[in-house]
Order: C-alpha cells, then sequence, then structure tokens
C-alpha cells in the first residue's frame, strides 16, 4: 500500500502524516508514536484535555479515601494518555484495523465507572474524535460515531430518566467527532493529493529520460553510421584520389558538427525532424556507403501532420541498411498511410517477421524499440518482414 507521508506543506511547516482511508502508513505503531504528525497531534488533542479535567472534583467526591481518589486520578491520567497515543497509532494500521484505538479507548472509559457511573459519557467525547481522526470508511465513521451516540443518550436515560437533557451530550459527542472526521479526511485527501503529484513529476522526469535517450540514440546512431561510412572511404582514397578524400573528410567534419547541434536541440527538447530532410540525407549516407537507392522524388503524399514521424521512419531504417543489412539496394516508398524501407541483404536472420528484430541486430534493439514507441505513441503499427527485394521491410502504417 502507499504510503502518504508530506514532510512539508506549500505555506511552510510541516504537514499532517494522515494516510487516506485505502492507504497505511509504512511506519510501526511505535515508531509513528514519535512522528512529526505526531508531535502536531498532540500539541492540539492536549488542550482539548482541559475537559477531561472537569470530572476529577467528581472522582476526589466518590473517592472513598486518599487511596480510592489515587487511584482514580491515576485511571484519569492514564485514559488522557491513551487518547493522544490512539489517534497516530490508527494512522499506522490497515484499514481492517483502525477502528481498534478507539474501541479499546471506549473499554478503558469504563475503568472509571465505579467513581463517574454513567457519568462516563462525558468522557465518550474524546473516542467520537478518535474514530473521526482514524480516517475510517465513510458509512462505517457514521455508523460508529451515531453508535456512540445512542450508547450515550441510553447513558444519561440511566442516569437522569428520559429528558430533553439526556440529547446534549450525544449532540456534542456526534458534531465535535463529525468535524474532526471532516478535519482528518481533508488532510488525508490533501496528502493523496501531494502523493500523486509527486509520482506524476517522477514519471514525467523518467519520461523525459526514455525521450532524450531515444532521440540521442536515433540521432547519434545515424549520424555516427554515415562519419564510420565516409570515414573508412576516405581512407580508401588518400592515396588514390586525395581530393576526394579531403572531400569526405569534409563532410564528415560537417556532419559531426550537425550531431553536435542536434544533440544539443534534443537535450532542450526543440529538436524537429523533416521526412524531406531525412530522405536526402539517406541519399548522401546510402550513396557513400556504395549502397543504390531508389528514394521517392517528393514527400506530397504524405499528410503533413505525419512527415515528422516518416522522417524518423526513414532514419532508423535506412541506419539499420547501412549498419547491418550488408546491401547493395535500398528503397523508399512513401504512400499517405504507410512508409516502408526495404533493401535486398541479408534479411531477418531467422527471426519472425513480428519480432521486431532487424538484420544482424539484436532482438529489441534500442533502434527499433524506441521507433515503435514513437509509431504507437502515434497510434501507428510498425511491422518488420521480409522484402521483396529479398531483404529486410521496415514498414509503418501511419
Amino acid at each position: 500500500m502507499m504510503l502518504v507521508t508530506v514532510a512539508r506543506d506549500e505555506f511552510g511547516g510541516p504537514g499532517w502524516e494522515i494516510p487516506p482511508g485505502s492507504a497505511a502508513s509504512a511506519r510501526s505503531p511505535i515508531a509513528m508514536l514519535r512522528s512529526r504528525g505526531a508531535v502536531r497531534w498532540y500539541a492540539g488533542a492536549a488542550l482539548s484535555l482541559i475537559w477531561l479535567v472537569t470530572v476529577v472534583p467528581d472522582i476526589v467526591a466518590a473517592a472513598s479515601g486518599p487511596l480510592g481518589g489515587a487511584l482514580a486520578i491515576s485511571l484519569v491520567v492514564l485514559f488522557a494518555v491513551a487518547f493522544l497515543a490512539a489517534t497516530p497509532m490508527s494512522w499506522a494500521l490497515p484499514r481492517r484495523s483502525r477502528a481498534l484505538p478507539a474501541l479499546g479507548l471506549f473499554a478503558l472509559s469504563f475503568a472509571l465507572f465505579p467513581w463517574l457511573g454513567w457519568g462516563i459519557r462525558g468522557v465518550w467525547t474524546y473516542v467520537g474524535v478518535t474514530i473521526g481522526m482514524a480516517v475510517l470508511p465513510l458509512r462505517l465513521t457514521w455508523i460508529l460515531l451515531l453508535a456512540l451516540g445512542g450508547v450515550a443518550a441510553l447513558a444519561g436515560a440511566q442516569l437522569e430518566g428520559w429528558t430533553e437533557d439526556v440529547l446534549w451530550v450525544p449532540a456534542i459527542i456526534v458534531s465535535i467527532s463529525a468535524m474532526m472526521a471532516a478535519f482528518a479526511r481533508n488532510i488525508a485527501a490533501m496528502n493523496a493529493l501531494r502523493a500523486t503529484r509527486d509520482q506524476m513529476a517522477e514519471m514525467a522526469v523518467e519520461r523525459e529520460r526514455s525521450r532524450v535517450a531515444r532521440d540521442l540514440h536515433d540521432i547519434l546512431g545515424h549520424s555516427l553510421t554515415v562519419i564510420t561510412v565516409k570515414t573508412e572511404l576516405a581512407g580508401r582514397l588518400i592515396d588514390v584520389d586525395p581530393g576526394r578524400a579531403r572531400a569526405e573528410i569534409a563532410e564528415v567534419e560537417a556532419l559531426a558538427r550537425g550531431a553536435l547541434v542536434d544533440v544539443r536541440a534534443t537535450v532542450a527538447g526543440y529538436r524537429g525532424v523533416s521526412v524531406a530532410g531525412e530522405l536526402a540525407a539517406a541519399r548522401v549516407a546510402l550513396d557513400a556507403a556504395g549502397i543504390d537507392a531508389a528514394l521517392p522524388g517528393s514527400t506530397e503524399a504524405l499528410p503533413a501532420a505525419t512527415r515528422e514521424l516518416a522522417g524518423w521512419v526513414v532514419r532508423e531504417g535506412v541506419t539499420n541498411v547501412i549498419r547491418h543489412a550488408h546491401a547493395t539496394r535500398c528503397r523508399i516508398e512513401l504512400t499517405p498511410r504507410t512508409v516502408s524501407v526495404e533493401d535486398d541483404g541479408v534479411g531477418l536472420s531467422g527471426a519472425d517477421s513480428g519480432s521486431g528484430r532487424d538484420a544482424g541486430a539484436d532482438a529489441g534493439g534500442a533502434g527499433l524499440i524506441g521507433l515503435r514507441e514513437r509509431v504507437e505513441s502515434a497510434g501507428g503499427r510498425l511491422t518488420v518482414g521480409r522484402s521483396e527485394l529479398g531483404g529486410l521491410r521496415l514498414k509503418v502504417t501511419l
């Protein structure tokens, strides 16, 4: 169960550690007695014990002697301590057991019966407050409070007979206890809302980390693949065609600078991708890798709303072709609802068409996992299968 502990509210000062009715604190009842929320409770509840002092003269008057009076006063002090401890202990208990401290306090009140008789109903307000502060289910709270009020009315009838004055004490018990129940439920609801807010903030941070990791993989994976291919090409040309080698090195430098800009923009969250730009980059990258490219001459077939996602598909698909396919041909096709990247390379390497495994890569590789997340979050579907060219086909239905 979720622990709802508010260390500090928005207006300053420590918060009340009152869990909602569906939750219990992870602390033990003994540990809860020393908590910050319990200390705040003691400060407020101690003021209400002034009312308990008013029964002391009646007890002393009814005592048979000094020893009996001392015993009775000791029981009053014990009742007061039990009242202070009962509420924090109830916060630490599971929902089904949270009424037990209040029931124990009710039973303890009968220890004063030899001196007060049915006048003990005057201390049952403390029992009602304990019930209210326990944050029990609302229906059970009202059942217990009305039952306590009814027992107080019966006790009053035994003490004074059935007069209208009998109802004063039950009315005080129920009204004060209901007010405290509303107070406790409001605090518990605020604690639950704050806990939910904190959880949502953690989830937002985790989503942002996933976004950055996914985008960095997509950006650097593609850029570093092209840089590697061009560097290898420049190394082969440096002796036979120095001018071409210098041109390739210059392009490598430009790609590296562009990747750095993309990384900075991605971290800032402002980077966009266009399918037209990715097709142009794909042509350069495939040409550098010695792969014949069959690319669409226009992106007009795609609706404007899906062109950024199509750009990510082209980027990841071409990166996989260059890295893993060992292909000589690559074909990219765009329709109003689909984007596909095909090659004539080594194919699926035994993977089934729905596995999400790219040729030569481990199943569930980070690139395809990130792409699948993008596609599914946009309501699309990604499939990997056998290409008509003999290799791999990466197809996204938008």
